[in-house]
């Protein structure tokens, strides 16, 4: 058994950005247990320390694993994420990202478990009053998944008023990559995000891209958010990490590169990474979508020591480009057999 010092549970462990992280750990000398029901992880992903399948919703589960590996923190990436879906059933993600929190909050308290990272989101700022946005800006989610990820982030200021947890909330902008060592990617059912779907698009692997709106108040027309390269985010919960178990005080960060990338720059940088077409046409606006969504990452920066250090666009879909290559290719089929 691992010393108490060095093991971590990461739930959600098995998902695109638990895994990134769980690698990230092991490379620094943690021993990170993956927590994950796999709903939504895969077990290929954890290459890193041992695999606990089960819930974070089920108590007896959390109570046997925390008794096993005892371990000196919690890195919390298990939720629900697609925004749309939120909207459409928002009992799922507040009995999951809520409930299911509040139960690892109350497994954490019974077992002497006094620090967590939390995987947050900028969704949390709903529109935000200004860009770009830095962690004063005031938080008003407009769908339940923001909103599901806000009451975590209240749960964990009344634990510490009440037990002393720290904690840290991380409030990511757009994870986009993969792994630069080709070990990780991104992989789902279901796939929502720009640059798989362009790289999907460009492949033939998928349909023509949609460009939701090209009437917004930006040089092209098209949405501009910032990515930030998932590689870069587990390097930020590392230092996260460190900064809470060294006995600094609890604090929420903006992670995002502090740039902008409009729809159509994302485009012609598949399109130049690839050295191929890419197809997509124009759509309207979805309702929701702010026009500019920009990080200020300064407070990371200063407090951290973090600056994200592979999060240029070229690279971001590089890797990513090369991951959706691997799995083209039939290679993650045969690992998953």
């Amino acid at each position: 058994m691992s010393k108490c010092s060095d093991t971590v549970l990461v739930t959600g462990g098995a998902g695109y950005i638990g895994s990134h992280t769980c690698k990230a750990l092991a490379n620094v000398g943690f021993r990170p247990i993956a927590v994950d029901n796999l709903v939504h992880g895969h077990e290929w992903a954890v290459k890193w320390g041992p695999l606990e399948r089960g819930d974070i919703s089920d108590r007896t589960f959390l109570d046997a694993v925390m008794v096993r590996y005892r371990p000196a923190a919690i890195l919390h990436f298990a939720a629900y994420a697609h925004v749309g879906e939120s909207v459409t059933d928002p009992a799922r993600y507040y009995r999951n990202n809520v409930v299911g929190t509040l139960n690892l909050l109350e497994a954490m308290r019974d077992h002497g478990i006094g620090i967590l990272i939390f995987s947050s989101t900028c969704a949390t700022y709903g529109v935000p009053r200004s860009v770009p946005i830095d962690e004063s800006v005031a938080q008003s989610p407009i769908n339940p998944y923001g909103a599901s990820k806000l009451m975590v982030e209240r749960m964990l200021a009344d634990f510490e008023a009440a037990h002393g947890l720290r904690s840290t909330s991380l409030r990511y902008f757009n994870a986009a990559g993969a792994d630069p060592d080709g070990e990780l990617g991104e992989l789902r059912d279901h796939e929502t995000h720009l640059i798989p779907l362009a790289l999907d698009a460009v492949s033939g692997r998928g349909p023509v891209l949609r460009v939701f709106g090209s009437d917004y108040p930006t040089p092209d027309g098209t949405c501009i958010r910032d990515y930030v390269h998932v590689t870069d985010l587990a390097e930020a919960h590392i230092a996260a990490l460190v900064r809470l178990i060294a006995g600094g005080a609890s604090d929420a960060f903006n992670l995002g590169s502090g740039k902008g990338a409009s729809t159509l720059e994302v485009i012609k940088a598949v399109e130049r990474v690839t050295g191929r077409r890419l197809p997509y046409r124009m759509a309207p606006r979805r309702e929701g979508d702010p026009p500019l969504l920009v990080s200020t990452p300064f407070h990371a920066a200063r407090e951290l020591g973090w600056a994200p250090g592979i999060s240029d666009l070229d690279t971001i879909v590089r890797t990513a480009w090369r991951w959706h290559q691997w799995v083209e290719s039939g290679r993650l089929t045969a690992l998953s057999a």
